[in-house]
């Protein structure tokens, strides 16, 4: 029952990384409804863009790449985007496969957000829905640094299970780890690049997906990466799920909550200074917070009167509410009250974001401000772009968003676990991996207001792996005051490239 309440509050909440655009789910099922095998989408064009003051030529593919069982027998279209740069060496070129999240999104949001050649123009915390929409060259793509691969798992873009093989034999974490991972061994034979060095970028479940797939690769296929980007990860499904009675969560949340308040000048007595008031923040959950949740209905009302005070204190949400609440209150129910007497509701994926709510009595937002603020921007200039200047005609539709985790299986079977456990963390993964990799690096790159995955939870999972100290000295932390996809704020993607520039470069 704990674990149906958990999943139901994980729905419920649309975890569902960098995109959800209702109604793709029925689409991306129907592709795998047909037994006939199509013929592999292939198309080429050049290319070349302009960074930092230089000219990058490269070369763009866009396709499938057939994926087959071990009795040779093709299970799945693995779609993907490629770019190469002319004239590379590919045994010394770095290689960066790069992927969203979801479960159930595709590769676009990153691909034109930040990575690719190209990019989408939208003005930051504002609604991007009027045309015409703008893509332009991209002047933090990561091109200059690295070869990049794009990758659509299956059920998301291009990508459809084919043959007998069907979406449900995909759509799991170990599943999922499985699938991609074999596309990188196999991307790598078919492209010559077994000796690039290599790095994995996964943005929201993309670090689930990425924790597992550095261990998969390196156990299962013998390739060690030189990098691991996690880009807003959620890796630990019960650190960053507050809305499954989960006193942890509540306090790893906290965070996000407090500087969402700050903001939106939801608080009284406002200071100046973001990082020092999260440090305050952050020492409240922690040290008054968090015992008074432990403790439960153990603690004193003096204990509970002071948590309280201090609750409204962060977050501009009265007291009584909060005792209400039973002191505790998910992302969803937080973005409906914090600005309820504005009549607004504040985004989950990124809570710099407002738009206006719907029934004011409400108790749970109804939809994210953040999606319909950035989506048909994202959406229309990406389809303009792979259609038109990457040549990919085909009457396939491209599946932005499936909403996969529906129909997930999160059962994970972690390293030195008998058997699969309930829900994932593949923080574990990602520590064995590391381990057994010294060499290899880990870039996590946060935002400040992220209810999606906040940055507290993040912050969790990375001070309770179990690594050695020397393999702790290979993670790296960087912060933003963004959100969730923190290349929509201008300042936030100039520093964004800049760090992932720096890790590659090292």
């Amino acid at each position: 029952m704990l674990l149906q309440r958990m999943i139901v509050s994980l729905l419920l909440a649309g975890l569902v990384g960098a995109g959800a655009l209702a109604g793709e789910h029925d689409a991306a099922a129907a592709v795998d409804a047909g037994k006939t095998i199509p013929e592999p989408l292939h198309f080429e064009s050049d290319g070349s863009v302009r960074i930092d003051g230089k000219t990058i030529d490269y070369t763009a593919t866009a396709g499938t790449l057939v994926m087959k069982n071990d009795d040779g027998e093709p299970i799945a279209h693995f779609g993907y985007t490629a770019y190469e740069k002319k004239g590379g060496d590919p045994a010394k070129r770095p290689i960066l496969f790069a992927y969203n999240g979801g479960p159930g999104s595709a590769s676009m949001w990153l691909h034109m957000g930040i990575l690719g050649p190209k990019r989408t123009v939208v003005e930051d915390v504002s609604f991007n829905t009027k045309g015409p929409f703008e893509r332009v060259d991209n002047e933090y793509s990561v091109l200059d640094r690295a070869d990049l691969v794009m990758i659509d798992p299956v059920g998301t873009g291009f990508s459809r299970a084919v043959g007998e093989a069907s979406g449900e034999d995909f759509w799991g974490v170990d599943n999922d780890i499985e699938s991609v991972a074999n596309f990188i061994a196999r991307y790598l034979s078919e492209h010559g690049r077994w000796a690039s060095p290599k790095y994995l970028l996964g943005e929201s479940y993309g670090g689930i997906r990425s924790g597992g797939v550095a261990y998969e690769l390196l156990t299962k296929h013998t390739i060690s990466l030189d990098g691991v980007i996690l880009v807003s990860p959620y890796m630990d499904f019960i650190a960053g799920n507050n809305g499954a009675e989960n006193d942890l969560a509540n306090v790893n949340t906290f965070t996000t909550f407090a500087a969402t308040a700050w903001y939106h000048e939801a608080i009284d007595d406002r200071p100046e200074d973001l990082e020092a008031f999260l440090a305050e923040a952050e020492a409240f959950a922690h040290d008054s917070y968090a015992p008074v949740l432990l403790k439960g209905s153990r603690a004193t009302a003096e204990e509970r009167s002071e948590v309280l005070a201090g609750l409204e204190r962060f977050t501009g949400i009265n007291a009584d509410y909060w005792d209400r609440a039973n002191l505790r209150m998910d992302e969803s129910r937080f973005a409906k009250e914090v600005l309820r007497d504005r009549r607004k509701t504040v985004g989950r994926i990124d809570s710099r974001f407002a738009g206006d709510a719907i029934n004011h009595i409400a108790e749970t937002f109804r939809y994210d401000p953040f999606f319909p603020a950035i989506g048909p921007a994202f959406v229309a200039t990406f389809n303009d772009y792979y259609r038109e200047e990457l040549g990919v005609k085909t009457d396939r539709r491209y599946v932005t968003s499936a909403g996969l985790y529906r129909d997930w299986d999160w059962r994970h079977e972690q390293p030195g676990a008998w058997g699969k456990q309930p829900v994932s963390n593949t923080a574990v993964d990602l520590a064995y991996a590391m381990a057994q990799n010294p060499n290899m690096r880990v870039l996590v790159q946060q935002g400040y207001f992220d209810l999606a995955t906040p940055y507290g939870a993040t912050e969790y999972v990375i001070a309770h792996m179990d690594l050695p100290e020397s393999a702790r000295a290979n993670l790296v932390l960087k912060h933003y005051e963004a959100g969730h996809m923190m290349y929509v704020h201008p300042e936030s993607m100039a520093r964004f490239k800049a760090d992932l520039g720096a890790f590659i470069d090292d």
